[in-house]
């Protein structure tokens, strides 16, 4: 009698991307960003890593978020995100930092 192979119906859980710097984002630090800020009516959320999302809103205001940079394509139009962005892509999936605020007026 010949061993037949059993599939599994278990499917390990998949990571997500984080689609500001392109790496997996592990579980703890898997932060839903609202693309247009919930202050300015916004439903829509995209999965980043907590580092990723604090800078945003370390860069940005609701309001500029909501009006410049609600889709991730804006955000990374913008210098700094993508000077943020080329740094963290070189550090391992779950690095964090403390996110320094930003210095200009709101």
């Amino acid at each position: 009698m010949a061993k037949r192979e059993v599939e599994s119906w278990y499917r390990p859980p998949v990571d997500d991307v984080c689609p500001l710097c392109g790496r997996a984002i592990p579980a703890g630090q898997r932060d839903e960003h609202h693309l247009v800020p919930k202050t300015e009516g916004g439903r829509l959320t995209v999965a980043l890593h907590r580092i990723c999302h604090r800078q945003l809103h370390a860069l940005f205001s609701e309001r500029e978020l909501a009006t410049r940079y609600a889709s991730v394509e804006r955000l990374l139009e913008n210098e700094q995100v993508r000077a943020f962005v080329n740094w963290v892509r070189t550090k391992p999936d779950g690095f964090h930092e403390r996110t320094r605020s930003s210095r200009r007026k709101r």
